[in-house]
C-alpha cells in the first residue's frame, strides 16, 4: 500500500491533517481577511464576540481578537517550522558523526548532548532569549538549541545499527568518502524516524514559543497567540474570550500536528506496512 493509503487508515491523522490545512489557510490568508495591523486599536475595548463588528471580541485596548489569531497563526507556524528545521539539521550532523565514527568522537559528542539534555528545556529557552534580544531569530535559535539533542540521539542509534551493514562495507570497498557514505547512503535509510520526530517537534516548538510570548519574551513587534493570552490573563473573569480563543487555537494546532505525526509514524513503520 502507498504512503497515503496507510496514512488514511488513521482517522485521527486525517482529522488532524484537515485541521492543520485550515490553520495553514488561515495563516496564509490573514493579510487578505484582516488587512489592518493586528496591533491597531480597531474599536471599542472589551467588546464580546459578535458585538461592535468584532467576530471574536476585542481586548482591553480595542484590538481585534480574530485578527490577532489569524496573524498569530503565521508566527506560530513559521517559528515552529524554522526552529524544527534548524534543530533537525544540527541533530543529524551531531548524531551522524557520533554514530558513524564512534570511539572518542562518539563519547565527546554524546557528553555534549547529555549536557544539553540535563537542563530543563523551557528554562534554558527563557535564559537564551533573555540573554539575546527578544525577536523571531532569537526565539528560533533558543528553541532549536533545546530541541536538537533528541534528534542527535535518534540519528546516532540509527547510524550505529547501519554502519556495519553490507551496503556500507561495499561503499568503503568502492572508495567512497565518509561524507558521501553518511549523507548519501546511510542517512536516507534512517529518514523515516527523523521525519516522525521532526513533525512532533513542530508542536513542541509552538508550545515553547507561546510560553515565551506569554512571559513577555516574544517579539514585541509581531502578534502571536502566546502574546494574546498573556495580554488577557488579567481579564479572564471579565473578558474570557481574550484568552480562550487563542488558547483553543494553540490546542487545535498542537493536537493536529501530533495526530499527523502519529499518522506519519504508522505509514512509515515497516512492521505495519508488512501487516497491510
Amino acid at each position: 500500500m502507498t504512503f497515503w493509503k496507510l496514512f488514511a487508515r488513521s482517522r485521527g491523522a486525517v482529522v488532524g491533517l484537515a485541521i492543520l490545512v485550515l490553520i495553514t489557510f488561515m495563516a496564509v490568508t490573514a493579510g487578505i481577511f484582516f488587512p489592518d495591523d493586528p496591533f491597531s486599536l480597531a474599536g471599542q475595548s472589551m467588546s464580546p464576540p459578535g458585538e461592535n463588528g468584532f467576530l471574536l471580541g476585542s481586548d482591553s485596548l480595542g484590538r481585534d481578537v480574530a485578527s490577532g489569531i489569524a496573524h498569530g497563526a503565521k508566527t506560530s507556524l513559521l517559528i515552529g517550522l524554522l526552529a524544527t528545521l534548524v534543530a533537525v539539521c544540527v541533530g543529524i550532523v551531531m548524531g551522524a558523526l557520533a554514530g558513524y565514527y564512534g570511539g572518542i568522537i562518539d563519547d565527546l559528542l554524546m557528553r555534549v548532548t547529555e549536557m544539553f539534555q540535563t537542563i530543563p528545556s523551557f528554562i534554558f529557552a527563557i535564559l537564551l532569549v533573555a540573554i539575546m534580544k527578544p525577536s523571531i531569530e532569537s526565539i528560533v535559535i533558543a528553541i532549536a538549541v533545546v530541541s536538537w539533542p533528541a534528534v542527535a540521539r535518534l540519528v546516532r542509534g540509527e547510524f550505529l545499527s547501519l554502519r556495519n551493514r553490507e551496503f556500507v562495507q561495499a561503499c568503503h570497498t568502492l572508495g567512497m568518502s565518509d561524507i558521501r557514505i553518511m549523507m548519501g547512503e546511510i542517512l536516507p535509510n534512517c529518514l523515516s524516524p527523523v521525519i516522525v520526530i521532526g513533525s512532533l517537534m513542530v508542536a513542541t516548538a509552538i508550545l515553547i514559543e507561546s510560553g515565551l510570548a506569554f512571559l513577555g519574551l516574544g517579539d514585541p513587534n509581531i502578534m502571536s497567540w502566546g502574546f494574546q493570552i498573556g495580554a488577557g490573563r488579567t481579564l479572564l473573569r471579565s473578558a474570557w474570550w481574550v484568552c480562550t480563543f487563542p488558547g483553543i487555537a494553540i490546542l487545535l494546532t498542537v493536537l493536529a500536528i501530533n495526530l499527523v505525526g502519529e499518522g506519519i509514524n504508522d505509514a512509515l513503520n515497516p512492521r505495519l506496512r508488512e501487516r497491510s
